[in-house]
């Protein structure tokens, strides 16, 4: 884990990250604007799909969102394997902006998790948007934030406390369903990466098949 960070903590590692951030801001406001967007030029109004947590630690709703279609004659709704259907989540990550962030126990339907999976592991080898324009060795969210929690003043002095507060979440291996930890996610592409809170471990080994 030492070695991965080190070799990301470079000095425009933060530039970087928050460069992305604002360059996937832009991709979604586009992104949105042309699929909201109807053939006669009016507007759809967006579908904000709650997931099975609604809400999280932090106050923020978990959702997918998608274009809303009426269902009229002059705005039907388009087949199930329609592209017009797809959320913006999965869009952003098939589009290289956005990276997978599978946290058990909210997770998608198996043949929209093997969709979500495929258009992840597209976006990684064919280095769309971010993985490109930033390189492969872009800070994820969360890699960031567990970076500014080790650095957290009233924390550093008490390492153990910092490393804590920093990695509650352990990464289990989507290609063979190994867990490898709450240190050892560094081992796994982010697109294969399922998370699981450590309180929930227990639990997540019963619900699925979880190899240790």
């Amino acid at each position: 884990m030492r070695t991965y960070l080190t070799a990301r903590i470079t000095p425009d590692a933060a530039h970087r990250h928050q460069a992305a951030g604002k360059a996937a801001a832009a991709t979604h406001k586009t992104m949105v604007a042309t699929r909201l967007t109807r053939p006669d030029g009016s507007q759809r109004k967006l579908a904000v799909i709650a997931t099975g947590e609604l809400v999280e630690g932090n106050g923020r709703l978990l959702a997918y969102t998608a274009p809303w279609f009426t269902g009229s004659a002059t705005d039907p709704l388009p087949p199930r394997d329609d592209p017009r259907r797809r959320t913006f989540n999965l869009d952003m990550i098939a589009a290289g902006w956005a990276a997978t962030f599978l946290i058990y126990p909210s997770l998608p339907s198996a043949s929209d998790l093997t969709l979500l999976l495929n258009e992840a592991d597209a976006a990684w080898a064919q280095l769309r948007g971010a993985w490109t324009q930033f390189g492969a060795d872009l800070l994820l969210g969360y890699e960031y934030r567990a970076c500014i929690k080790l650095g957290v003043k009233d924390l550093h002095d008490d390492p153990a406390k910092a490393i804590g507060q920093a990695y509650q979440r352990v990464c289990v291996d989507l290609r063979t369903m190994t867990e490898v930890g709450l240190y050892g996610y560094h081992q796994v592409p982010p697109q294969h990466r399922l998370w699981i809170w450590a309180k929930d471990i227990n639990q997540a080994h019963k619900d699925l098949p979880i190899a240790t």
